[in-house]
C-alpha cells in the first residue's frame, strides 16, 4: 500500500468527505495544484505535518499525482506488470502505423514501372495519402475513445487496420492500392494518436516522461524499420510480401488487443456510489460495459474535445513548432531512397543496410532521454523550491533543435556535392536523435499543461507530425530537384532555426497564457480525469 504524507497548510481543508474527486479531498487538492499554476510538487519533504495524508510512491520519494482512488479498478492501482504489458502493447501498435507507411516508401520503387507503369511521383500519392490519413486518425481515436471507451475503439480500429493491410497486399490496380493505403491510414493510429491518453490513464506524473520516451522510441523508429526490412524483402521477392508481413504484424496486434488490453477509461470525479459495476472482459471488449455509463458522457462533447484542445495557445504553438521540425525528418526519410538510387547507384539491399541509421539514432535518443528528461526536472525543482512547471520539459528541446538544424544543413551539402554516403547516414542518425528528444519533451510538456486533455493534445502532436510529413513528402522531390539539395535543405534548416522562437515564447509566456486561457473545459460538468 502507498504511504501517506501530510498536505501543506495552503492545501488543507475541513472536508467532511475524502472520496477521490471531491473538491475538498486531499486527492482533489493535489490535482488542483496544476490549476493554481503553482507547479507540480513531488518531494514529500515540501509538505508540513499539519493536515490530511497523501499517497506516496512505494519508495516514498514521490507524492502521487494524480492521487489514485482506493478502488482496484482504478488503472492507477493496477500492478506494475499489467501496466508494463499495456504500455508495450500500445507501443507495438503505435509502431505499426508508420511501419506500414515506411513499407510503402520502398515498395514504390518496385511498383512505378514494373507494376503500375507509372512515374515515381505518381506512385508517391499513395505514400502521402497514407501519411495525411494517419494524422487525421488520431483525432477521431481520442474523440471516440472518450465516449465509447478505449478498448472497443482499439478493437474496431485494429480490425480495419488488419483488413486494409491485406487489401494493400492484394490490390490489383493502383486505384485499389491507393484506396487501401488511405483507409489504412484512417484506422492505424490507435496506439500512436492515443498514446498520451493511455499513458495518462495508467501512470503518475513522475512516471510520464519515461513512459512517453518508450512509446515515442517505437514511433520514431518505425518509419525507418519499415523501409529497412522492406528493402531486403523486395530485393529477393515481390513487393506484395512486404505488405503480407504488415498484415501478419497487424494480426498479432489484433490478438494482443483482444486478449491482453483492458479498459483504462476511469473518471475519478464519479463518486463510488454512482459508479457502474465492472462487467466481464467480453463486455468491456465490445463496449457493453462502457455503454452503461454513456449517460455520463456526450458524443457531441467528445467529438468537440480536439477542437477545444487546439484553441489553447500552448497546444497550438507547440504543434506549429513540431510541424516546422518534423517535416524535414520525414522529408529525408521518404525521399532518401530516391537520392541514394540516383546519386549513389544503391540497390534495394544497399538501401536496407543504409536504413540502420534510423534504428541507431532513435536508440541513442531514447537512451539519453531515459535519464535526461527526469534529470532536468529534478534540477529545475531544486532551483524553484521543489516546484516543477510544465515549461521545464522544454529546456532539453533547445540542444535537440540545434542537432536538427546542423543535421539538415550537412545532409543538404552531402547530397549537393555527393559526399560519401556515410556522411548522409551519420547526420541522418543525428537528425533522428534530435527529433527523438524533442518528441518526448513536447509530449511531456503538453501532458503536464493539460492532463485533462491528454488524448487530445497527443492526437494533435500526431497530426502535426504526420501532416508535416505529408507536406514535406509532397514538395520534397520537386524542391530538391529544382533548387538543388544545398539550397532546399538550407532553407529547411533556416525554418528549423527560426522555430526556436516558439520555444522562447512558451518558456517566457507559457504560464501566463495558460493562466489567461484557463484549463480545458469540455463540458459544464468537466473534471480532470
Amino acid at each position: 500500500m502507498a504511504d501517506t504524507v501530510d498536505l501543506p497548510e495552503k492545501y488543507a481543508t475541513n472536508a467532511e468527505t475524502t472520496s477521490a474527486g471531491s473538491s475538498n479531498s486531499p486527492a482533489a487538492e493535489v490535482n488542483e495544484m496544476r490549476e493554481a499554476l503553482d507547479g507540480y510538487v513531488l518531494d514529500p519533504a515540501q509538505y508540513p505535518d499539519n493536515a490530511s495524508g497523501l499517497k506516496l510512491s512505494e519508495d516514498g520519494r514521490h507524492v502521487l499525482i494524480p492521487q489514485p482512488t482506493d478502488s482496484p479498478d482504478d488503472p492507477l492501482n493496477w500492478s506494475a506488470r499489467k501496466k508494463a504489458v499495456t504500455l508495450i502493447i500500445i507501443a507495438y501498435i503505435a509502431a505499426l502505423a508508420d511501419y506500414t507507411g515506411g513499407t510503402a516508401i520502398i515498395t514504390r520503387l518496385s511498383q512505378d514501372n514494373s507494376e503500375w507503369n507509372m512515374t515515381a511521383a505518381a506512385v508517391q500519392k499513395a505514400v502521402v495519402g497514407n501519411i495525411f490519413a494517419i494524422g487525421a486518425c488520431g483525432l477521431f481515436v481520442v474523440a471516440f475513445a472518450n465516449y465509447f471507451g478505449r478498448l472497443p475503439v482499439a478493437l474496431v480500429f485494429q480490425i480495419v487496420f488488419f483488413a486494409t493491410c491485406a487489401w494493400s497486399a492484394a490490390a490489383t490496380s493502383f486505384e485499389s492500392y491507393l484506396a487501401a493505403r488511405i483507409v489504412n491510414g484512417l484506422f492505424c493510429s490507435v496506439g500512436q494518436g492515443g498514446a498520451l491518453m493511455w499513458i495518462k490513464d495508467l501512470f503518475f506524473f513522475h512516471q510520464h516522461a519515461r513512459a512517453i520516451n518508450w512509446v515515442e522510441f517505437s514511433i520514431i523508429t518505425s518509419p525507418y524499420l519499415g523501409p529497412l526490412i522492406t528493402a531486403f524483402i523486395v530485393s529477393g521477392t515481390t513487393w506484395r510480401w512486404a505488405f503480407w508481413l504488415c498484415t501478419i504484424l497487424a494480426g498479432i496486434a489484433l490478438i494482443l488487443t483482444v486478449f491482453f488490453l483492458d479498459e483504462t477509461l476511469y473518471t475519478r470525479s464519479t463518486p463510488e456510489s454512482e459508479r457502474v459495476p465492472k462487467g466481464s472482459r467480453i463486455q468491456r471488449l465490445i463496449g457493453i460495459d462502457q455503454a452503461k455509463s454513456f449517460h455520463q458522457r456526450s458524443l457531441t462533447e467528445s467529438l468537440m474535445r480536439p477542437i477545444v484542445a487546439i484553441t489553447k495557445l500552448p497546444v497550438l504553438l507547440t504543434t506549429v513548432y513540431y510541424f516546422l521540425n518534423f517535416a524535414w525528418v520525414i522529408g529525408v526519410n521518404t525521399t532518401v531512397s530516391i537520392w541514394l538510387t540516383e546519386f549513389y547507384g544503391f540497390t534495394p539491399r544497399d538501401i536496407g543496410y543504409f536504413y540502420f541509421f534510423g534504428i541507431i539514432g532513435p536508440l541513442i535518443g531514447w537512451f539519453a532521454g531515459h535519464w535526461l528528461h527526469d534529470t532536468v526536472g529534478r534540477l529545475y525543482a531544486r532551483r524553484h523550491d521543489g516546484h516543477i512547471d510544465p515549461e521545464a520539459r522544454l529546456i532539453i528541446a533547445y540542444p535537440a533543435t540545434a542537432l536538427l538544424f546542423v543535421s539538415v544543413i550537412v545532409i543538404g551539402f552531402a547530397l549537393q556535392h555527393q559526399w560519401h554516403y556515410m556522411v548522409l547516414a551519420v547526420f541522418s542518425a543525428v537528425q533522428t536523435i534530435g527529433v527523438m528528444i524533442v518528441t518526448t519533451a513536447i509530449n511531456a510538456y503538453l501532458l503536464d499543461c493539460y492532463p485533462e486533455g491528454s488524448g487530445e493534445v497527443g492526437a494533435w502532436v500526431t497530426a502535426s507530425r504526420n501532416w508535416s510529413g505529408f507536406m514535406a513528402t509532397f514538395i520534397q522531390i520537386e524542391w530538391v530537384t529544382s533548387a538543388g539539395p544545398a539550397t532546399a535543405f538550407g532553407a529547411q534548416a533556416g525554418i528549423t532555426g527560426a522555430s526556436i522562437i516558439i520555444l522562447i515564447i512558451l518558456q517566457l509566456y507559457g504560464k501566463k497564457l495558460r493562466k489567461w486561457q484557463g484549463r480545458m473545459v469540455f463540458s459544464k460538468q468537466s473534471k480532470v480525469l
